[in-house]
């Protein structure tokens, strides 16, 4: 009897160490698994992190390149001769302060006329019944999808020949040319038509239609109308979508070069600091005749054209990621 029981308790430990034996084995395959996961996906971050940084990387370390690293093998990212000269140059020729002020001048204006327009069309979207709201609203949607350069023609012969109901030309004979000039902009943001106005008319939208209408009517009680709630009320509990609208417009604005070359906008009559930047490398590339030395102004007229939005951005980043979430934007 005792030797029974002596074996059933061998064959208990036993059964006990195997188990702990194939549990410390199911841990070890695990741990290794969350290994094996973490390292790809910190070499697929990687690859991408290269892609997406690499040319900013080589042209910021090009900046600083001297005429003389240019032709050397030896000088791959870092300069071994490095200098300033191609920013100083090139603050010189862009005018950079002026320029620079003027082209914020100039987004800034048509940010805060985008913000006025799309959240008005949005909020009426959101909160208002009309005949035609689906039919037009899908009108919105679709100047989203369809490219800018199925109608650049169009766009081009209308303010090539602007002209309200042929009202001009009727008393004076003729249209009028609003090309070279920022007029065009300026008309279109007003009439809801600019630059990605479309895409901010939908953000607006989405994000009155998340807030609870009890705000509103509320409102209405207290004898406010409409444009008075909208303004003082809505728009201003509208701050997440106001700040990711203007960090995207901010930025298109002053990235734009599309609308630029269609209104045939140049630096003198636009005085924008990418177009400047672009209009300046022609130059050196005239006078210099080497494209490599020319090429060192435009890397660091690059530089100095990403460091305003880049800090703008860095401000924002905050504000501008809780805005996108709040919104219901995603893709």
């Amino acid at each position: 009897m005792q030797a029974k029981v002596m074996d059933m308790k061998i064959r208990f430990s036993k059964l006990n160490e195997n188990s702990q034996f194939q549990n410390e084995k199911k841990k070890a395959i695990t741990k290794s698994k969350k290994i094996m996961f973490s390292l790809v996906r910190f070499l697929i971050l990687l690859g991408i992190s290269f892609v997406i940084l690499g040319p900013l990387i080589t042209i910021v370390s090009h900046s600083f390149f001297s005429s003389t690293d240019v032709y050397n093998p030896s000088a791959y990212l870092i300069p071994l001769k490095g200098t300033l000269e191609n920013y100083s140059l090139v603050f010189k020729r862009l005018s950079y302060v002026k320029t620079l002020s003027s082209t914020m001048i100039y987004v800034i204006t048509l940010m805060g006329l985008q913000i006025l327009i799309c959240s008005m069309v949005g909020y009426g979207f959101a909160r208002f019944d009309f005949p035609l709201k689906k039919l037009l609203f899908a009108c919105v949607i679709i100047t989203i999808v369809i490219p800018t350069h199925t109608i650049m023609l169009p766009l081009y012969m209308e303010f090539r020949n602007f002209d309200v109901f042929g009202l001009k030309e009727l008393f004076t004979g003729s249209a009028v040319n609003l090309l070279t000039t920022k007029k065009p902009m300026y008309i279109l943001t007003l009439f809801g038509c600019g630059l990605r106005s479309g895409l901010y008319i939908y953000i607006f939208n989405q994000f009155f239609r998340g807030l609870p209408k009890e705000i509103e009517e509320a409102a209405f009680i207290d004898g406010a109308g409409s444009f008075y709630t909208y303004l003082r009320i809505m728009l201003v509990n509208a701050k997440p979508a106001v700040i990711t609208v203007a960090v995207f417009s901010l930025v298109w604005q002053y990235n734009d070069m599309f609308y630029c070359k269609l209104f045939s906008l140049n630096a003198k009559s636009l005085m924008s600091l990418s177009v400047s930047t672009v209009q300046a490398t022609i130059e050196f590339v005239d006078k210099v005749k080497d494209p490599m030395i020319s090429q060192l102004y435009l890397n660091a007229g690059i530089v100095l054209t990403i460091i305003p939005i880049l800090v703008v951005y860095v401000v924002l980043q905050r504000y501008f990621i809780e805005g996108v979430e709040r919104s219901g934007i995603v893709g």
